[in-house]
């Protein structure tokens, strides 16, 4: 089953961020991080 990344990285960002507000910051920057690199690989 094909699930786009960039979708279930969002989904997991959300719910980290609604679990943990205080690791906003860090989560933000993971994320542009491995949507940075994704996007270089293809």
């Amino acid at each position: 089953m094909y699930v786009n990344e960039q979708a279930l990285l969002s989904l997991i960002a959300g719910i980290l961020i609604l679990i943990r507000p205080a690791l906003l910051n860090y989560i933000i920057a993971i994320y542009l991080i491995i949507v940075g690199v994704l996007g270089l690989v293809r």
